[in-house]
């Protein structure tokens, strides 16, 4: 009895020392999960910006010869894979990179750009082409690394190697949701880049005009071999810092819910140590009179 009472006080330090490590990572991720979103803030509004630009230059060209908005027969398809260079962070890294291999239909014609050492791995494992691999940037990502992948990409495509290029990303929702997300990058759609007219409505003349009035100097077509790029790094970028948010909030999930689920083992351990202890004394207890009574 005394051995198991020595147990199960083991188990409840060992148990307590893995919460003190869960809540501390808890916080941690936390503290990294506030950065995140400030970050994914701050480069919203010029990121639509560009968007909206990008939108009214390829309105006012109409076709356009770039060959980065060329279509064209699919043969082969390249995958940029953000995932994270670490675990303890739920189903983050696993949901990315099951809905790259469930929209793969042939593993001989993709392609992968890993983003992160969890996602080269699972590829790796399953003799997937990893392409290239991008290490130790998935916590704190910039904007010259979105720049590193979209150019090696971009040449890519530019050259012939692949027809198709998609990026997968986690999308964060709020703190406890986190969306794996798959886009396409290239060849960029004419339909996805129009913008949606603005238009303020003009009381003396009881109807709507569109008042913006736009000159571009070079021509729009040229305007779009300079702005292509910028636009490309900078989604590349922005699913980089989306990602980033999302795996800092899937871990502080994570971590919460173990160091929940850390307590109830204590509680659970604790109250079995009591129960234990107590039938201990109630034997040596009942030991003791037996031998008093014996004795008489």
């Amino acid at each position: 009895m005394a051995e198991n009472v020595q147990d199960i006080k083991r188990r409840i330090k060992s148990v307590n020392s893995t919460k003190q490590i869960t809540h501390a990572m808890e916080l941690v991720a936390s503290a990294k999960l506030r950065k995140s979103r400030e970050l994914a803030e701050g480069r919203r509004p010029y990121f639509e910006a560009m968007i909206e630009s990008m939108g009214r230059i390829v309105e006012k060209s109409g076709s356009t010869r770039n060959i980065f908005m060329n279509q064209r027969e699919v043969k082969k398809v390249a995958y940029i894979v953000i995932t994270g260079d670490k675990g303890l962070a739920g189903g983050y890294n696993v949901n990315v990179a099951k809905l790259v291999e469930d929209h793969v239909a042939n593993k001989e014609d993709a392609v992968i750009y890993a983003v992160g050492s969890r996602g080269r791995d699972h590829f790796r494992n399953r003799d997937y082409n990893i392409q290239g691999e991008y290490l130790g940037i998935s916590e704190r990502p910039n904007f010259f690394n979105a720049r590193e992948v979209t150019a090696v990409v971009m040449e890519g495509f530019k050259n012939g190697e692949y027809d198709e290029v998609y990026i997968a990303y986690t999308k964060f929702i709020s703190t406890i949701s986190q969306h794996a997300h798959l886009m396409k990058l290239l060849p960029l759609s004419v339909e996805d880049l129009k913008p949606v007219k603005k238009a303020e409505v003009v009381e003396n003349e009881g109807k709507s005009k569109d008042l913006t009035v736009m000159l571009y100097e070079p021509e729009p077509e040229e305007l779009l071999t300079y702005l292509i790029p910028n636009f490309v790094s900078s989604t590349v970028y922005g699913s980089m810092i989306e990602s980033a948010a999302s795996e800092q909030g899937a871990r502080r999930t994570a971590m919460e819910s173990a160091t929940t689920n850390a307590n109830e083992m204590i509680d659970a351990l604790t109250l079995k140590f009591n129960r234990v202890r107590q039938a201990a004394i109630t034997q040596e207890i009942s030991e003791i009179v037996s031998g008093a009574e014996a004795l008489k």
